[in-house]
């Protein structure tokens, strides 16, 4: 029985190690996604603000062009989806909006419902015309009610305080007569706070709604996002969600640990009742007889 003790309190060991050593994070240099390598050498990388809050009191003019706050758009429960664009961009904006809109409309939620979009133009000349124009363009593609998507443009020269607060850098060339700026755009939390970025002009439905269930921080109504949550973690350099051995690791190394715990329970009270049998066999000290001459 000794020998089992020792081999079932090995196994325990193997099982923290194993945990403890897949809960430390490798030690690899930062890397930035590919698709920013060029805007990076022309010093319009992301500069990515996680966790910060943006200034909701920031104003702009909706598509009818009444001047609205950004708190408009954020309700309890609600991730935002922030785009950082411009209505007559001749092909990135376009791109990365398809984009968006063919993994949006894959997913069991819905705009004004479940998330809120809101598109907010980075060219202080476009007017809101052009925003109404974009939004019924988008509204044939989404194939869904936009009530929830929300198509802004500048007031106030308000759009380069909200890009400078989430890192968003651009600029104008005046020769090409366009706006230089990176394909990104960011899931907000029900608060204002930065919850992540997705780069590219091609998305994943599963990355989508992972980011998505990932700002509801728990508010989302679908059970099976908190499982995926567990077990999936965004991985910047793959620029998408990944499974998360870390996790899945302690989680493997907690159940052998649980299971070790009842094997040991088990084994203590089998050795208690055992004990306790032999005891109960155990005869009384013979006592010689005394033998009659």
């Amino acid at each position: 029985m000794k020998r089992h003790f020792q081999i079932g309190l090995l196994a325990a060991l193997v099982a923290v190690h194993a945990g403890s050593a897949f809960g430390q994070a490798p030690a690899s240099a930062e890397q930035r996604p590919p698709s920013l390598r060029s805007m990076m050498t022309q010093g319009l990388e992301v500069d990515e603000k996680t966790g910060r809050t943006i200034d909701l009191n920031l104003t702009f003019k909706d598509e009818t062009g009444a001047v609205v706050p950004l708190s408009n758009f954020f309700h309890k429960g609600r991730p935002v989806l922030l785009d950082l664009v411009y209505y007559r961009c001749p092909r990135l904006c376009n791109l990365m909006l398809n984009g968006q809109v063919l993994a949006l409309r894959d997913l069991p939620y819905q705009a004004g419902k479940d998330y809120e979009l809101v598109t907010v133009s980075i060219d202080p000349k476009e007017t809101p015309e052009l925003a109404k124009e974009k939004k019924a363009a988008y509204a044939n593609t989404y194939r869904r009610p936009v009530d929830g998507w929300h198509f802004l443009t500048d007031t106030d020269n308000h759009t380069k305080p909200l890009a400078d607060l989430v890192g968003f850098k651009y600029r104008f060339d005046p020769k090409a007569d366009q706006y230089i700026h990176p394909a990104t755009f960011l899931i907000l939390t029900e608060d204002g706070r930065v919850s992540r970025y997705l780069y590219g002009t091609r998305f994943k439905t599963f990355d989508m709604r992972m980011a998505i269930t990932e700002a509801a921080r728990g508010e989302t109504r679908f059970s099976v996002e908190k499982l995926l949550a567990i077990c999936y973690q965004f991985d910047p350099n793959a620029k998408g969600y990944v499974v998360a051995s870390t996790r899945l690791m302690q989680g493997a190394a907690g159940v052998m640990l649980a299971l070790f715990g009842i094997w040991l329970w088990r084994f203590l009270k089998w050795e208690r009742l055992r004990s306790a049998q032999g005891l109960n066999r155990l005869r009384p000290p013979f006592k010689e007889r005394e033998v009659k001459v």
